[in-house]
């Protein structure tokens, strides 16, 4: 199947970029049933939706001749959520358009607003930008909308997330009721349909397959684990597939910022994006990654909108998105333009009914594995440097006479294990995790695992000091660093409390509360020989080196360090 449409410059220019079919949106919008009307389109990131719109609003552009109308204002807008989508958006419809003579002129926050305004007086007929800043050229009579003909709203669900509704409605107030509007989103709430019934006349609705069936070249996995574990699963992850590029999505700036310490501290080449980041700082996380400097990105959903990374290969949810419709829209990163992608849910013991039940709404097949071991990640990583050693090279100067001068004093063993060495010496080292095997099991009845052996704490208060779970429980979690869920049981006594943690996390949580011990007057927590009568806990072990401060996988608790 090829291109069908009346313009053969855009013809040309597809076939010229390698384009042998359209994808599923990109045949849609050419139907006969969709020309000249208003679209409201369901497609993923990823599903070509830019060469979809560029083409549909084609029309509204060229003559009959295929060559650009004259015009004295712009025959077309695209909204864009982010800085860097609109910048995107801008290039493909450039080279779409490059021999057809039309111009295409693009205005985000970050950028030299005066030049901009200057490409504005000079003419354009497609202008690309974010809401923001198209509503400032507006607002100072640099963008001049009277004539557009059609107006694209790309990824309008994230816009509306992002609080750009009022942004949206002033920018298309300003537009003729006679236009065209093309709404695009990965999904479909509430707010987007209010906006296309405000603003479409008789739209027609487009839903790609890939859009109801997830991306087809991603592979999913789901992986339980003990909540303790899920920075080392992170670490544990990235070693096991070594993908190009990955992505890891947080919640919060808090995680992400301690992720990307971590990360950075194991000696994993990578950047992070958030809220807290400039846009300059973006401009170079993300160059950075396209040169091959950097490999991992952390990131929070909003910071990620928008990018385009053409070798990411793997995404990693560190954190279980809110909806199935999340999911979809991070998981998109990847398994783009036909290339297959890896994206990886970490959870929780305590919320696998919930992942199961989102994978469930959003029709995905995930496959539940235990996260990967360290002796499965050195087995990769041998089989790796096997392929990488056995592939033909051509020496460089000087490489044979060093190689001989090897040969000459060392035995062939010798230097086929100091190589062996060498390579995995740049390696970051795997974690050990606490839940191994059990991990990819659904969660048990009784025990929580984790607890079989417990270290038991007492604190310096009981009923006689008001002590109460409600209040205990956020002070053990704070000043020990660790979750919820790694606080077993509580037995509170008139004069003192004791509680219970994992065994195997005693020794940092004591590190933690002795670090954190000035945080609230008058509470003292220490380690108890035994647990409480009938509980014989297991004595906690002498701290060594002040551990990493344990990542905090709810939303919206980052954890506080003393």
């Amino acid at each position: 199947m090829t291109f069908q449409t009346p313009f053969t410059l855009l013809g040309e220019a597809l076939a010229a970029r390698g384009y042998a079919e359209p994808t599923a949106v990109q045949a849609a919008v050419l139907e006969p049933e969709a020309l000249g009307r208003d679209l409201v389109v369901s497609a993923q990131t990823g599903s070509g939706k830019t060469v979809a719109f560029g083409l549909a609003m084609a029309p509204e552009l060229l003559s009959a001749e295929g060559t650009a109308r004259a015009t004295s204002a712009p025959l077309a807008l695209v909204i864009a959520p982010t800085r860097e989508l609109a910048l995107q958006v801008s290039r493909e419809l450039a080279w779409l358009y490059e021999t057809t003579g039309v111009r295409v002129a693009t205005c985000v926050g970050g950028m030299d607003a005066s030049r901009e305004r200057r490409a504005l007086a000079h003419g354009a007929h497609i202008v690309v930008g974010t809401p923001g800043r198209l509503r400032d050229h507006l607002e100072r009579g640099a963008l001049d909308l009277r004539g557009i003909a059609a107006a694209v709203l790309d990824e309008a669900d994230e816009m509306l997330d992002m609080g750009f509704r009022e942004d949206l409605e002033e920018l298309l107030d300003a537009t003729p009721e006679t236009r065209r509007t093309l709404l695009f989103s990965a999904t479909m709430p509430k707010p987007i349909v209010a906006l296309a019934r405000r603003y479409q006349r008789d739209a027609l609705r487009i839903s790609s397959a890939a859009s109801e069936q997830g991306h087809g070249d991603i592979a999913y996995q789901a992986m339980a684990i003990a909540p303790a574990d899920i920075e080392n699963a992170v670490v544990n992850v990235l070693r096991f597939h070594e993908a190009e590029t990955a992505m890891l999505f947080c919640a919060t700036r808090d995680n992400v910022r301690h992720l990307h310490a971590s990360l950075t501290e194991r000696g994993f080449a990578v950047v992070a994006l958030s809220g807290e980041h400039s846009q300059n700082e973006r401009n170079h996380a993300l160059q950075a990654l396209r040169d091959r400097r950097a490999r991992v990105c952390v990131a929070t959903d909003v910071a990620a909108r928008g990018i385009d990374l053409p070798g990411l290969s793997l995404v990693v949810h560190v954190e279980v998105p809110r909806d199935a419709e999340t999911l979809q829209h991070r998981s998109g990163r990847t398994g783009r333009a036909g290339r297959k992608g890896t994206a990886i849910l970490l959870v929780p013991f305590p919320r696998r009914r919930r992942v199961e039940m989102m994978l469930r709404s959003a029709r995905i097949a995930a496959e539940w594995l235990g996260p990967p071991s360290a002796a499965e990640i050195r087995a990769a990583d041998s089989e790796r440097l096997l392929t990488a050693l056995l592939a033909p090279v051509e020496p460089r100067e000087g490489d044979s006479d060093v190689a001989a001068r090897l040969i000459a004093e060392r035995s062939i063993e010798d230097i086929a294990v100091a190589l062996v060495q060498a390579h995995r010496a740049r390696l970051p080292d795997p974690e050990e995790l606490l839940a191994g095997e059990a991990a990819a099991q659904p969660p048990q009845q009784g025990p929580r695992p984790g607890f079989e052996g417990s270290a038991w704490f007492r604190l310096n208060v009981g009923r006689s000091q008001n002590a109460d779970p409600r209040w205990i429980l956020p002070l053990l979690c704070r000043r020990g660093h660790v979750s919820r869920s790694e606080i077993g049981a509580i037995r509170i006594t008139g004069s003192e409390t004791m509680f219970e943690v994992p065994g195997a996390i005693a020794a940092r949580f004591l590190a933690a509360v002795q670090r954190t011990a000035g945080d609230d007057d008058g509470v003292e927590i220490e380690p108890m020989a035994n647990g409480p009568t009938g509980h014989q806990g297991k004595p906690a072990r002498r701290p060594g080196p002040p551990p990493r401060k344990k990542f905090n996988h709810r939303k919206g608790s980052g954890p506080r360090t003393g």
